[in-house]
């Protein structure tokens, strides 16, 4: 345990970072980490602040003609001996630093410091987002609560050094077997080997050319790669399964459906099964309100290479983008870190465009 339970949100957006980092909260650990962003929140009058498990939800009610969502996940992935947080020069080194405990700090800043901002505010702190999609905290809440997430707009304050990311990409992971028939490896010609079977497999991969659309705007990089291979019976049976296990990234110009269709017809013969499967969200920048939070932090915006949780802003019909101090390739490594600067640039021009 490293962390006190209490935050100052008037503190330094720097100090704030590094105490929300001391906290650990695993995927599934989030609770004092919860408690403490709750406890700290409940003492702000201009804010009525709910409860959903580990999630914290706190909303301005000022009448304004537009509300904005702020939304930011508190869990990490496991720890790899990067906690506790430490500065060296201007950077801050630590588990979640990244991703996206800086962004999470500047929402907690944002949320005391802006009072009486010019648009309703409502501040989205959730749980598991690391891990399955099934227990992600807004997911919960798009299903339990839908009318907390109701807005106009919204910012996800994902790692994308302070540029504004459009959507996201859609992903489907899929299970390609490769069939064979069982023999003793000292008389193969009687069996069909499964994984020499499964070369075909291989093939249409290797033969894969990332595809690079441009949706609304702004370019995507499309991915088809093998992540785990399964097969084998014993060190002298011929294998009658192997399976690839194929991880599709895909711009925001199919849906999950017609991901899925190319895949079949891609992996035709071979039996295709869908183990999981998220869908994409277009960048959706025409819309008058991202129109103006793109002007507001800086006038440049570009695809996000990834899948986030704007996928279910959209699904809500909400036009949402990735906005965030951390630096996207640092998230999940040891020596993760946010550039100190970089977190406070961003807590400026996010108090700029609300007040």
């Amino acid at each position: 345990m490293w962390g006190s339970m209490r935050l100052d949100l008037l503190s330094d957006v720097k100090d704030l970072t590094a105490a929300i980092v001391d906290i650990e909260s695993v995927s599934g650990h989030e609770k004092r980490l919860a408690d403490a962003i709750a406890e700290a929140l409940a003492a702000l009058p201009h804010l009525t602040v709910e409860r959903s498990g580990d999630a914290v939800i706190a909303r301005t009610s000022l009448g304004r003609a537009e509300r904005v969502v702020l939304a930011g996940h508190i869990d990490t992935v496991p720890l790899n001996g990067n906690l506790p947080s430490r500065v060296e020069g201007d950077r801050l080194y630590g588990c979640g630093t990244t991703d996206m405990k800086s962004g999470v700090a500047v929402m907690l800043r944002l949320a005391a410091a802006v009072a009486a901002p010019n648009r309703d505010v409502t501040y989205i702190f959730y749980d598991c987002e690391e891990v399955e999609a099934a227990r992600n905290g807004l997911g919960r809440l798009a299903r339990t609560r839908p009318e907390l997430l109701a807005g106009d707009f919204a910012v996800l304050m994902e790692p994308t050094a302070a540029i504004v990311e459009g959507g996201c990409q859609g992903t489907i992971r899929v299970e390609v077997r490769a069939a064979g028939e069982r023999a003793h490896s000292a008389r193969a010609w009687m069996g069909s080997n499964a994984i020499h079977n499964a070369g075909a497999i291989i093939d249409v991969l290797r033969a894969y050319e990332p595809a690079r659309p441009v949706v609304d705007g702004l370019e995507f990089r499309e991915g088809l790669n093998a992540v785990y291979v399964r097969g084998g019976v014993a060190g002298n049976v011929i294998p009658d399964e192997c399976v690839v296990t194929v991880n599709y990234r895909f711009a925001p110009r199919m849906s999950l459906t017609e991901a899925e269709d190319r895949l079949r017809e891609m992996f035709s013969g071979f039996a295709v099964t869908v183990v999981d499967a998220s869908p994409p969200a277009r960048p959706g920048l025409t819309h008058p309100a991202a129109a103006a939070f793109v002007a507001a932090t800086g006038g440049t915006a570009r695809a996000k290479l990834g899948w986030t949780d704007v996928a279910r802003f959209a699904e809500l019909g909400i036009p949402a983008v990735n906005y965030g101090p951390g630096d996207p390739p640092l998230s999940h490594t040891r020596d993760e870190y946010v550039e100190i600067p970089r977190i406070r640039d961003c807590e400026r021009r996010l108090r700029s465009w609300l007040s």
